[in-house]
């Protein structure tokens, strides 16, 4: 791909069905049903890299009517607003707030959490950001600030330095996160002047969003690299999706790639019960089944977490396939990734 300036990428995508019906042939009236309620965007960067990569990517942005079919979801399916004690703030855990910044993002992915918000009006004020930065001072028990949106790096540098800044300087507040998934969907955005901004700042964790090996390109991977070399630390959440990278051979490829790249596979997260969402959930059973796949054939550090946020503001729990096979006083009977059974004699107290 040739060099892009990440705004001018933003500006030649697509937001409207007969924008993307010069690239894919799409039925533009069905189409228009849906992103009247959901949104469209996808960047020139994106769309480029779509058509080279077919499938696992198209159907991950490219809007569908099923999505207006959805009799499951929920339109707040982690109960975040519920939980929000002032605009744009989520308070669930007791140590960490998560911190809306904005309703953008680079492209606008089918099965996001949010749907109800992103790309959609009631933007993220500089007084909104103001009252959030207000009750993370005064909630002294706040230690952990995770950055979200839409996409925090969709903000300019002025206010995202800002933000960081303003974050920084209230003494409880001890990590400071980001998640964006703009080195996967716009990774030219990662540029020497933000770089500079982000390297300021100690400690910082950056969660990335890669669901597919086919995002892996040398763009992405030297956004990738600038921000290891800025010191940040780097996790990457990718969302199990029904016929993307529901399969252990895709995950491995994806998940070994991103340790080269010094990033540290974290979640592989069951797709949310978002509205609109139904037809890129996955069994339960595929997800442990995939686990199983991954455990013992790849190293450890290339293992994410298979996690399930539950409905209604439950939070994250972990699933694991069933490795103890009975359990005693006396013993533990364990079967191994290969199937082999295991005996562990219990300590006498």
């Amino acid at each position: 791909m040739k060099k892009v300036d990440w705004k001018n990428a933003l500006h030649n995508g697509v937001k409207t069905p007969e924008e993307l019906s010069k690239v894919f042939p799409v039925d533009v009236q069905a189409l228009h049903t849906v992103v009247a309620v959901y949104p469209m965007r996808i960047n020139g960067y994106f769309l480029e890299l779509m058509q080279r990569a077919g499938e696992p990517l198209i159907r991950q942005v490219v809007p569908d009517p099923v999505e207006l079919e959805d009799t499951v979801g929920l339109e707040d399916p982690l109960s975040e607003e519920a939980n929000s004690p002032v605009p744009h703030l989520t308070h669930r855990y007791p140590d960490r707030v998560l911190f809306y910044l904005t309703n953008e993002c680079a492209v606008y992915c089918r099965f996001c959490t949010r749907k109800r918000k992103v790309g959609l009006g009631g933007a993220v004020t500089v007084e909104h950001i103001e009252k959030g930065i207000r009750y993370i001072r005064e909630t002294r028990q706040v230690r952990d600030v995770l950055l979200s949106g839409g996409d925090p790096l969709m903000l300019d540098d002025e206010r995202i330095e800002w933000i960081l800044r303003k974050i920084k300087e209230i003494p409880h507040v001890e990590v400071i996160r980001i998640g964006t998934r703009i080195p996967s969907a716009l990774p030219m955005r990662i540029g020497p002047s933000l770089v500079k901004i982000l390297k300021k700042i100690r400690p910082l964790f950056i969660n990335l969003h890669f669901n597919h090996p086919s995002e892996m390109t040398d763009e992405a991977e030297r956004a990738c690299s600038r921000l290891a070399d800025c010191g940040a630390v780097l996790g990457n959440q990718t969302v199990l999706l029904r016929g993307i990278n529901e399969d252990p051979e895709i995950l491995t490829r994806l998940f070994r790639k991103l340790v080269q790249l010094r990033v540290r596979p974290y979640y592989l997260l069951q797709a949310d019960l978002t509205r609109g969402t139904q037809h890129f959930r996955t069994k339960i059973e595929s997800g442990l089944d995939i686990m199983r796949k991954l455990r013992g054939h790849i190293s450890g550090l290339a293992v994410p977490a298979f996690v399930l946020d539950l409905p209604r503001g439950g939070g994250k729990v972990p699933l694991v396939p069933e490795y103890i096979i009975h359990q005693d006083g006396k013993e533990l009977i364990v079967r191994n990734y290969l199937g082999g059974i295991y005996r562990y004699p219990q300590p006498g107290r």
